[in-house]
């Protein structure tokens, strides 16, 4: 091959390596959510392509081996109920690396299942038997001032602290273990909200905003949902 041939194919193929997008299993259940801003939002990320699994068939699929075709799994929903067989495949799932990235009330799911929560990194606390102060609280239709931690990580790169008209969750429990990534001074909030958890072989991320569609077209909520998947998947 001449040269130039040659490094015209390069060219090409490196091109055709960088075009390809990441695939993401994107889960839903459990939660009302504005529909139809929320699937416009993934849609305009445009380095992504998404398939949408409802709860349950989503965790069947994750117990039958669906997810293995996926570079990320996303989590939108609020799901209780999981089998045994389900719970093993997201165990195994993390032992092959699969990274997770879990929205807002995704925290929340699981309740019965003491495992999931160090999976994650934390737990919303929902529990009648429990005292009031020792559940978990939350607060729709606020401003929130959020605090970027570290914004040399590849999830938070290049951001500024922002603004976001959103929910917040408080009183929830952060494992002493994860990497803080984001934080707010509101006083009706927990001060981390966003955060990097290992697990396994897994990176996990947990971001507490993303309740409605105010949040859905903040342009900072949408750089920092990008490039949290990009960066889980490695591209």
């Amino acid at each position: 091959m001449k040269p130039i041939l040659f490094v015209a194919a390069l060219l090409a193929i490196g091109f055709s390596l960088k075009a390809q997008p990441v695939k993401v299993m994107l889960v839903t259940g459990g939660h009302s959510y504005d529909t139809l801003q929320f699937f416009q939002m993934f849609e305009s990320l445009g380095e992504i392509d998404y398939e949408h699994f409802s709860q349950p068939q989503a965790n069947k699929a994750i117990a039958g081996g669906d997810a293995d075709g996926f570079d990320v799994l996303v989590f939108y929903d609020m799901w209780r109920n999981i089998t045994e067989a389900e719970k093993q495949g997201y165990i195994d799932l993390t032992k092959a690396g699969k990274p997770f990235l879990f929205l807002h009330h995704s925290l929340v799911s699981y309740q019965d299942w003491p495992g999931f929560e160090r999976l994650l990194g934390g737990r919303y606390v929902e529990n009648s038997d429990l005292k009031i102060e020792e559940q978990s609280t939350y607060k729709h239709d606020v401003w929130v001032e959020v605090e970027v931690l570290d914004d040399r990580h590849p999830v938070t790169k290049g951001m500024d602290d922002f603004r976001i008209f959103d929910e917040v969750y408080g009183n929830y429990r952060v494992l002493p273990g994860v990497k803080p990534l984001l934080k707010t001074s509101h006083p009706e909030s927990t001060s981390v909200i966003g955060w990097e958890n290992r697990y396994n072989e897994s990176n996990i991320i947990y971001l507490q905003s993303g309740h409605d569609s105010h949040a859905f077209k903040t342009e900072a909520y949408r750089k920092l949902l990008l490039q949290t998947i990009t960066y889980l998947a490695r591209k």
